[in-house]
């Protein structure tokens, strides 16, 4: 589902995933090469009328490997061991954006944001999101979890660190 669905069907997991969007303005993209094994790669995702849009350089082997096979992972940066700020995890398919209209009303927010507007030809994707997930530790080896998957509703859970594993607490 679109961004703006998502966001209707876990609000808090949307704003999670806004929030850190914002603060870091950076995220990482995983997609499958062409061999099968799993890319890496920095994206700065938008949120732009109700789609989360990636937008790549023309011919990129990360947007190669979005249009061989859509199935990605998108996780935001963290910037410490301890991850206190949190990490969000969104798992989907990229579409790819032709419609006109849409790439160059993001281009021209992307500008009137950054300074900077991708020029033709660039790659665009709308990520359709199946399942997210949101990590975040806390003091005395806690960790909060909350996930949700399309269809379902928001699971939470609060896990501690025994020495050899996460127990729910």
């Amino acid at each position: 589902m679109n961004w703006s669905k998502f966001a209707a069907a876990a609000p808090e997991l949307a704003r999670l995933a806004e929030e850190r969007f914002e603060n870091t303005g950076l995220a990482l993209v995983g997609t499958i090469r062409k061999d099968g094994t799993p890319r890496i790669s920095p994206i700065e995702p938008a949120i732009f009328e109700g789609h989360l849009l990636l937008g790549m350089m023309y011919q990129s082997r990360k947007a190669l490997d979005l249009l061989r096979d859509p199935r990605c992972l998108l996780h935001t940066i963290i910037t410490d061991k301890e991850s206190t700020e949190g990490e969000v995890k969104l798992r989907g398919h990229a579409v790819d954006v032709t419609d006109a209209g849409l790439r160059g009303r993001h281009a021209q927010d992307t500008f009137e944001k950054t300074g900077w507007r991708p020029e033709e030809p660039f790659h665009l994707f709308s990520m359709d999101i199946e399942d997210a997930a949101f990590v975040q530790y806390s003091g005395g080896a806690r960790q909060e979890v909350r996930t949700w998957r399309a269809g379902g509703q928001t699971q939470e859970k609060l896990r501690r660190w025994t020495g050899s594993g996460y127990v729910d607490a």
